[in-house]
């Protein structure tokens, strides 16, 4: 006979641990569902930081949406009893009417957010590891910084199951079904089978593989993250004298970095934001070559000219991506009441994490909530219509 819950949650990293979090603060019976281990690295959520703004480019839809997230983070800090985010500020450098300096600007004035516009000059005078061009801006937010995705995981998962929540890792999820009548759902693993009122789909790259009847074309792409020390030594790059960066390149990826955070031999992290081979999250090539290096290496040391230095590290990571790089929050459209769906982050989820584990939580408890999620409905690409930014 099939256990029973209130609620199971499909996968465990950042958005399902957020989940499962506050659905068992609230008092429902939990079940969480994860392939690999607690806070693993075979998905999106690893790599040590992440960033967190509020300027948000990318559409001024999403800032309330951060605020809240903002205001959960320090949650989670003060009730996990542990420091996860270092609001170090944020540069996002660019031509004056690039989209990363255009975009950001026009969300900050129409949110009212701290922020100061900054000509090249000034950036080298402030933060002199960075170079920008003559041509270049850069709008500098202070509240912006990084969070560390993998404490922030376990975190939520130690106050889920101190709640209650029972959490099961190494037990892949073979496949669900909706039960007829409304009675729910089914999901089924290699160890048995799970009953619940409710199930909330966080599959991160495996999305494809639950979610095919979603209607919502997604594309999962390999990413490199890399780790650096800086010639000179990581010590200009201190978090109390660098910010969180990010470049826009025209229509190449942008290039992104961090300042060091892990001590003199941690390094200093720099990538690119987007682009990247399509891949399985099964098969994925994880080994990184030496010419992916160099290319980012070329791509950096113009604009941050103590890099690349020596390399110490890199890692792959995966972006599960929509055609508009808009998130996917919502009732399942074949099963509104019972399956509730969380997908497509497209490389810049996981500052939402503590807001869509209470969006999750609301829809799967009470079918609604009241943050604003109409711009994540999957019937957008289905409907042939584009909601506003």
């Amino acid at each position: 006979m099939a256990s029973t819950y209130d609620v199971i949650v499909l996968g465990l990293g950042a958005m399902g641990s957020a989940a499962a979090d506050h659905l068992a603060a609230r008092g429902a019976r939990v079940l969480g569902l994860e392939r690999f281990g607690p806070a693993h690295d075979r998905g999106s959520s690893h790599g040590g930081s992440r960033i967190v703004r509020q300027a948000y480019f990318e559409g001024t839809a999403y800032v309330p949406l951060l605020l809240r997230s903002y205001e959960l983070f320090e949650r989670l800090e003060r009730d996990a009893g542990r420091e996860l985010s270092v609001l170090c500020g944020g540069l996002w450098i660019g031509r004056r009417d690039s989209e990363v300096v255009t975009g950001g600007l026009y969300a900050a004035r129409l949110w009212d957010l701290p922020h100061e516009l900054l000509d090249a000059a000034e950036v080298r005078r402030r933060f002199p590891t960075l170079d920008p061009r003559d041509d270049e801006v850069a709008l500098y937010e202070d509240k912006a910084g990084l969070v560390r995705p993998e404490a922030t995981v376990a975190a939520q998962l130690r106050l889920a199951a101190a709640a209650g929540a029972e959490l099961r890792f190494g037990e892949p999820v073979l496949r669900w079904e909706a039960l007829p009548g409304g009675a729910g759902v089914r999901v089924r693993t290699p160890d048995g089978a799970y009953e619940a009122g409710h199930l909330v789909l966080c599959p991160g790259a495996w999305a494809p593989e639950h979610l095919d009847g979603l209607g919502v074309p997604l594309t999962v792409r390999r990413q490199v993250m890399y780790w650096f020390q800086p010639a000179g030594g990581p010590a200009p790059y201190a978090p109390e004298r660098h910010p969180v960066w990010l470049w826009d390149r025209g229509e190449e990826p942008a290039l992104y970095g961090f300042p060091a955070i892990d001590g003199p031999d941690g390094g200093v992290k720099a990538a690119l934001h987007g682009g990247g081979p399509e891949c399985a999250p099964d098969t994925v090539d994880r080994a990184v070559r030496p010419e992916e290096t160099a290319a980012l290496a070329a791509c950096a040391a113009p604009r941050v000219p103590t890099l690349p230095g020596r390399l110490l590290r890199a890692a792959t990571c995966l972006y599960t991506c929509t055609p508009d790089e808009d998130f996917v929050i919502a009732p399942h459209p074949a099963h509104e009441d019972a399956v509730t769906v969380a997908c497509g982050f497209s490389g810049h989820g996981f500052k939402f994490a503590p807001v869509v584990g209470e969006i999750l939580a609301d829809l799967a408890l009470t079918g609604a909530t009241g943050h604003p999620i109409g711009l994540f409905r999957p019937d957008r690409f289905t409907a042939g219509s584009r909601r506003g930014r």
